[in-house]
């Protein structure tokens, strides 16, 4: 990914404030989610999903179907 178009632009929450212990996402590469932790910054190891899964995963948070 060394095309600056396609690097990752990471977001965290807006609830998450100031906080460290954080999970960033990055949606802006066609065709990719990624998440990473963001306490560990660029260290942090990425996983990479499709954007398909990655909502469909935050719909099961958001449902309580992961408990």
């Amino acid at each position: 990914m060394s095309n600056p178009t396609n690097s990752p632009a990471w977001r965290k929450s807006s609830r998450s404030g100031g906080a460290q212990q954080c999970v960033e996402v990055a949606t802006n590469v066609p065709g990719s989610a990624f998440i990473r932790d963001s306490k560990l910054g660029e260290d942090s190891p990425v996983l990479r999903t499709s954007p398909k899964s990655f909502a469909a995963f935050l719909d099961a948070i958001k449902d309580d179907r992961l408990s």
